[in-house]
């Protein structure tokens, strides 16, 4: 008598290709959260120098750079008492916030040229290496 085999994969089969995704996902996982946080610094280092760059053409119009009592909101929303106000700058108030969700900072002057546009990085704290570096548009 000719018995048929059922179609399909032993047990041991699928345990072998069970093991092989394991250590693929061992090997290749870490580098790929590697990239995506560096993803996120190389955006805010972008970011800021758009910033920055919104608040050179701010300053063009309104012979200033926005203070720190008008914010960076002065880039989007017009801030009372400038006359000249040609903007908005950028798109939207979200381009204002790094990948990390906090708020871009700045200083005017700058410790690195005439204003300083930074994020302080995923720890949101002055320092840090990695993804935790301030970053800016120096």
């Amino acid at each position: 008598m000719n018995r048929h085999r059922a179609a399909g994969f032993t047990l041991l089969e699928l345990l072998v290709v069970l093991a092989i995704l394991g250590l693929l996902a061992a090997i290749v996982g870490p580098r790929v959260i590697k990239y995506l946080g560096s993803s996120k610094t190389q955006a805010a280092i972008v970011q800021a120098r758009n910033i920055a760059s919104s608040a050179e053409l701010f300053r063009l119009d309104a012979k200033r750079y926005p203070t720190p009592q008008e914010g960076l909101v002065a880039l989007v929303k017009p801030p009372a008492g400038v006359a000249l106000w040609n903007g908005p700058y950028l798109p939207e108030q979200s381009a204002l916030t790094d990948p990390w969700g906090a708020p871009y900072r700045f200083k005017v002057p700058g410790d690195h040229g005439e204003i300083d546009v930074y994020s302080l990085g995923a720890d949101n704290a002055p320092g840090g290496t990695g993804e935790a570096k301030d970053v800016g548009n120096w």
